[in-house]
């Protein structure tokens, strides 16, 4: 049996000397084939039950389900492997069978026993919670144990890029992406990366690379991911000026503001949001806000809470919190906290983001690691039309909450230029007496 197979994916197609394979790249460039390919040969040489998952159970039929068939036809084995529709799986002569499930219907899940193989299709559609089901679904009492992601790249925020490369919020680095993207192929704590893009596939026509570059253009974004295969920031950052400081320089700059207003902010969660305290000044003449302290749990009840922000007790400096909260702020307020509901009104959240817009420079202490995680790389949201929503983001941005109310009755100068008022020249007016 001959197949060709890209040069760049030969070293994947046979290495099952690692857990885990994390292939990401751009369009076109060859991940889902050659992992199915991969498969194929794999369950051929060995009695194993593969468990092929997608976020939506449906996408396989036209997907991984509909590859790994034509993989089958190609190789011209359909006469000893069974691809049936109805459930869909593919049964090898062996005994090997691939099964096809969706984290749309996890409770299927609990009834797959065996599994030895994962592969997770478009993994970054994936939830993180789900991701971490899938580990206790694959096991088996003798057999080792794979499992195979892939994606194109999505935004840093995504839980593939925190946890197989970089999580800025809690300063882990497993693996610098930029350092794959040079290498290409990069082994590391019993992971196999693996980096394509269109230019890997020998088998595309010109024409649809030329189409890729062609994005470069109108849609740079898109160009990103589709062309280059590489994570970064999707959509339209809320603040291009955001940038991070070592602490140390952020608290001189402060020291040295000629009028420094400080401020702090309080938003308040419990479950799946955040309290966040932000320690904030601003730099009326440079119009330069600086981000220097932060608190930021769940989990936390309001007498919790209270004892660890203590210090502002001693302190009295003045909280602005969320006014829809009034109970809460009663409650602070008892403990001795100098605290007061920040203004709200109907489009307030708008009216808030373009006024810390207007700052020309948005600089965060080091420290403030969840502050970073959030503003960083926060992204507008956009409606079925693909147009911005400029008050809804890709995340819920506690810490951007906490920024809202402790500046709720600061206002930054509209930093448009102004037009420039002629004076009239000094005419000296003549009256001729006769």
């Amino acid at each position: 049996m001959e197949k060709e197979v890209n040069p760049h994916f030969e070293d994947f197609l046979f290495d099952w000397n690692h857990k885990f394979y994390f292939l990401v790249g751009g369009y076109g460039s060859g991940k889902s084939y050659h992992i199915a390919l991969k498969l194929i040969l794999k369950l051929l040489s060995e009695k194993r039950t593969a468990l092929v998952v997608r976020e939506v159970y449906d996408t396989h039929r036209d997907s991984t389900y509909s590859l790994l068939e034509e993989i089958v036809h190609d190789l011209g084995l359909e006469n000893i492997i069974e691809c049936l529709t109805s459930p869909m799986q593919i049964r090898f002569p062996n005994g090997s069978k691939i099964i096809f499930k969706g984290m749309d219907k996890p409770a299927k899940l609990k009834s797959i026993h065996n599994v030895s193989i994962i592969w997770v299709e478009e993994c970054s559609e994936v939830k993180y919670e789900g991701f971490k089901e899938l580990l206790g679904r694959l096991r088996h009492p003798t057999l080792k144990l794979h499992m195979i992601l892939s994606t194109n790249p999505v935004s840093k925020n995504n839980w593939t890029y925190r946890h197989f490369f970089k999580d800025e919020q809690n300063k882990r680095l497993i693996l610098d992406d930029e350092e794959l993207y040079e290498k290409r192929t990069i082994i590391t704590n019993d992971t196999y990366y693996h980096h394509s893009t269109a230019d890997d596939n020998l088998f595309l026509p010109e024409s649809y690379i030329a189409q890729l570059e062609e994005l470069k253009d109108y849609d740079p974004d898109l160009y990103r991911v589709a062309r280059k295969g590489h994570f970064g920031v999707n959509g339209v950052r809320v603040f291009p000026q955001f940038e991070v400081a070592p602490h140390d320089k952020v608290m001189e700059a402060i020291s040295n503001i000629r009028k420094p207003i400080k401020r702090v902010g309080m938003d308040f969660g419990f479950v799946d949001s955040y309290n966040a305290v932000i320690r904030l000044a601003v730099d009326p003449d440079k119009k330069y806000l600086y981000i220097y302290w932060e608190y930021y749990k769940n989990q936390m009840t309001d007498d919790e809470t209270a004892e660890e922000i203590s210090e502002f007790k001693e302190t009295q400096e003045l909280i602005k919190a969320d006014s829809a909260e009034p109970k809460t702020i009663r409650y602070y307020r008892k403990q001795g906290f100098n605290m007061v509901g920040a203004l709200k009104f109907p489009g307030s959240r708008l009216q808030y983001t373009k006024k810390i817009k207007r700052f020309k420079k948005i600089i965060c202490s080091d420290r403030c690691t969840n502050t970073i995680f959030e503003l960083k790389d926060l992204t507008y949201a956009k409606d079925k039309n693909g147009n911005i929503i400029e008050d809804e983001f890709n995340i819920d941005p506690h810490t951007l909450s906490a920024i809202w109310y402790a500046l709720d009755d600061y206002e930054v100068e509209d930093l448009k230029e102004k037009p420039k008022v002629r004076q009239r020249p000094n005419r000296e007016r003549r009256i001729w007496l006769l």
